[in-house]
């Protein structure tokens, strides 16, 4: 399987992806890794896109983001789309907790960078105001994408709550470990 998680800035897209590569035990690709740079600075477009072809080449993989300048090169080699289609009001709960224990903590993100409670709460380039912005342009994007069968080979999976990505997850796992395990009788 070749997973794009796609979301919502907040919507936990790196963790639910993570942990869809972990039950897989296939490789992880966050794809806001290979953009950023040091002092928020974006890497130039030909380097970030080759960056991206080159991480997703192999026979299975999971990559979480929404860039649009990288999707002809990761969907034409997916295989799964799993949309995190959440609630505004559940991407404003995320986003504010994680921007506050990202603020607190110091916690460096790609490229060294840190995110900070005045650029969160009094600025212009707001992590908070960008998702809260960008919501209704990413659900209409992705819908209109979905519908126009723009990418015809890909399954998708459109969770609308938390408690449906949690019963994906458990359900994806579940599959897997039975696939495994008649793998494994099969072969005896």
């Amino acid at each position: 399987m070749r997973i794009v998680v796609v979301g919502t800035g907040g919507a936990e897209k790196t963790t639910f992806a993570r942990q869809i590569a972990a039950c897989l035990e296939a490789p992880y690709v966050e794809l806001d890794a290979l953009y950023w740079l040091l002092g928020w600075q974006k890497r130039p477009l030909e380097e970030f896109q080759a960056l991206a072809a080159s991480a997703t080449t192999g026979a299975s993989w999971v990559v979480d983001g929404n860039y649009r300048s990288a999707r002809e090169i990761i969907w034409l080699q997916a295989t799964h789309v799993v949309w995190l289609n959440y609630s505004r009001a559940t991407i404003l709960r995320r986003i504010i907790r994680r921007t506050l224990q990202r603020s607190l903590t110091s916690r460096p993100l790609w490229g060294g960078n840190q995110e900070s409670l005045t650029k969160a709460f009094f600025s212009r380039e707001s992590i908070i105001l960008w998702s809260l912005t960008t919501f209704a342009e990413n659900r209409r994007d992705y819908t209109e994408i979905r519908q126009a069968g723009t990418y015809p080979a890909l399954h998708w999976q459109v969770l609308y709550s938390p408690l449906e990505a949690d019963q994906f997850l458990a359900d994806l796992c579940r599959e897997r470990n039975t696939a495994i395990v008649k793998e494994k009788t099969r072969n005896q």
